[in-house]
């Protein structure tokens, strides 16, 4: 059964929002949004995002505007878990599943329901397309969600470390210091 969202958050980090609109089954998630931002500088980003089975990135279009132009991204990862950037090949990105665009709650979704980690107990490391904002930039990210109790997950990339308070369907509601569902 598919289920479908519209949802905003106020992401304090980038001084800014972001709205989803989310169609969600129980295997796949496709998603377009808006992104506006105004810390480090003003920026506006439209993103399309496509899964496959099991909650695995297939696909993120997004387009940057800043006051010194814009940037496009196309990031894909083929069924054998190759990813390209702007159809150029990014081997550092190799056997990630999932995108993680910056300052996007959004994107944190796929591996929690993946694992169902907003559930049921567990620790899964991951390496990530982490998509730095506003320029675009994708670079290889290490990434850790653990499981805290229900509707609840830890966050740790690095020394960062945020402790999420997930809805039913594994969508952000609160990130400590990034983002408030409204």
């Amino acid at each position: 059964m598919t289920t479908s969202h519209v949802l905003t958050w106020a992401v304090s980090e980038s001084d800014g929002y972001e709205t989803a609109w989310i169609e969600l089954d129980d295997s796949t998630l496709r998603a377009h949004g808006r992104v506006v931002g105004t810390v480090p500088e003003p920026y506006w980003i439209s993103y399309e995002l496509d899964t496959t089975e099991d909650f695995v990135t297939r696909r993120l279009r997004a387009t940057s505007e800043t006051a010194d132009g814009t940037a496009e991204l196309d990031l894909r990862r083929a069924q054998d878990g190759r990813w390209t950037v702007n159809g150029e090949p990014a081997p550092g990105l190799d056997g990630a599943l999932d995108c993680d665009l910056g300052l996007s709650p959004l994107t944190n979704t796929m591996p929690v329901l993946r694992h169902a980690l907003h559930r049921v107990p567990g620790e899964q490391d991951f390496l990530m397309a982490w998509i730095h904002v506003p320029d675009l930039e994708v670079r290889p990210n290490r990434q850790t969600y653990t499981h805290l109790g229900t509707h609840r997950v830890r966050y740790t990339s690095g020394t960062y470390r945020a402790d999420l308070t997930l809805d039913a369907d594994g969508l952000v509601v609160t990130y400590p210091g990034l983002a408030q569902r409204r």
